[in-house]
């Protein structure tokens, strides 16, 4: 269940801070940071560096402080994150439907 409400509150904050209005005026509009301030899988790995650095001070998950849980957590966020905002937008699931040419 760690593992679960990890990467849901990884995803809930990368969401947080990549499109929520509350941060649009903090975010850089300089072209060199902005794609890295509007992109879930940049800010997806950073905030689960943030997570697993706190994750002593919560009782929702609880992983062991080394350099290797450091880094596959910062990976599962960037990646679970990018994998959940192509899946998901503010009006639901994202259901795509392609044509074939036949």
């Amino acid at each position: 269940m760690d593992l679960i409400y990890f990467v849901l509150t990884a995803f809930g904050l990368t969401q947080i801070l990549v499109y929520g209005k509350l941060f649009d005026r903090f975010r850089p509009s300089k072209e060199k940071w902005k794609g890295f301030f509007h992109c879930p899988m940049c800010i997806g790995f950073w905030v689960g560096s943030f997570l697993f650095g706190i994750n002593g001070y919560t009782e929702l998950f609880n992983f062991d402080y080394s350099l290797a849980n450091f880094f596959i957590l910062s990976w599962l966020s960037s990646g679970t994150t990018y994998l959940l905002t192509q899946f998901l937008s503010d009006f639901g699931f994202r259901l795509e439907v392609k044509k074939s040419d036949d």
